[in-house]
């Protein structure tokens, strides 16, 4: 690891919209800035097929609105790819340094936008057959299985999308949930009914087999205690996320029972210059109220350095 090679204002931790955003608004406010990111892109949002939802797009993919986001940062900040932030540290004299994988960097500010990732059913030969029948990502892995029998496990907005994104491709898709209905929004259920994906009610399961690859699951009813083999080729996981929130506690930001961090409604934490923004905060998980976040956080950012 290299020394302190340089110091800035702000230093944006996470590459997703809240990150993004929060770097658009830095730097038209003139503060020098960079954004870390710890993969080649900005993780969990390149894996949402279509949004509908997005304003002022009818119809875009994560990966697409990602890239645009992107350029449109990078006009204002540099961003620096495969830059995992290791440590986050505010020291006597009230600055902060961050240690990343590559260097130490100095900074007034700090705002955590790490994102979540991925809850896991932590069932048997879940972690055994990862890349080869267990799927996170229906965008990534989805092309792999036209004409293939999968299964989607969950009952919110992600499993409903994965479901009706894996049936455009040529899938055979069944849903497994453990309750008698759905989360989802209405709108996502109502072209779930109009794809014609059947659904297997009050069923988790319970064990994940094969040899090679994925080639059955075991389901158990939870109202029957019944249990029963079904065949499949592939198993996608969409039951939620759990936030990155292990550097911003390690620094001392507090968090709730779930991890999730804690910040007022100008996305301050409880320390002074640490703030948060996007799925790292909990709440309502959408593109918009993340980006929202990362504007006001870095406009608190600013507001907070000169007052």
């Amino acid at each position: 690891m290299k020394d302190v090679v340089e110091e800035f204002d702000l230093i944006i931790v996470g590459g997703g919209p809240a990150g993004l955003t929060a770097g658009i608004y830095a730097g038209r406010q003139g503060m020098k800035t960079i954004i870390l990111e710890m993969m080649i892109g900005a993780g969990s949002g390149y894996m949402v097929p279509l949004m509908e939802n997005y304003p002022g797009f009818n119809l875009i993919s994560g990966k697409d609105l990602l890239e645009k986001m992107r350029k449109q940062a990078e006009k204002r900040v540099p961003i620096a790819n495969m830059e995992e932030v290791k440590e986050i540290i505010k020291n006597d004299l009230g600055h902060v340094i961050v240690k990343t994988s590559n260097c130490t960097y100095k900074t007034k500010s700090v705002i955590i936008s790490t994102g979540s990732r991925h809850r896991r059913l932590k069932v048997p030969g879940e972690v055994d057959f990862v890349g080869r029948g267990v799927c996170y990502c229906a965008t990534c892995d989805g092309p792999l299985y036209p004409e293939k029998d999968v299964v989607v496990i969950g009952g919110g907005n992600a499993a409903v999308q994965e479901s009706i994104y894996l049936k455009s491709l040529g899938c055979n898709v069944k849903i497994i949930h453990r309750r008698n209905k759905l989360r989802a929004e209405k709108y996502l259920q109502e072209k779930l009914e109009e794809s014609n994906i059947p659904i297997i009610w009050d069923s988790i399961v319970e064990q994940i087999n094969g040899d090679k690859n994925v080639d059955n699951v075991i389901l158990r009813n939870v109202k029957t205690e019944k249990t029963n083999k079904l065949s499949i080729d592939g198993i996608f996981i969409a039951i939620g996320e759990e936030p990155l929130s292990k550097v911003a506690q390690n620094a001392g930001v507090e968090v709730d029972d779930h991890g999730y961090v804690n910040t007022d409604k100008f996305q301050r934490t409880n320390i002074p210059g640490l703030y948060a923004a996007g799925d790292i905060t909990g709440g309502i998980k959408q593109w918009v109220v993340a980006c929202a976040e990362g504007a006001v956080a870095a406009i608190s950012a600013y507001n907070d350095t000169i007052d």
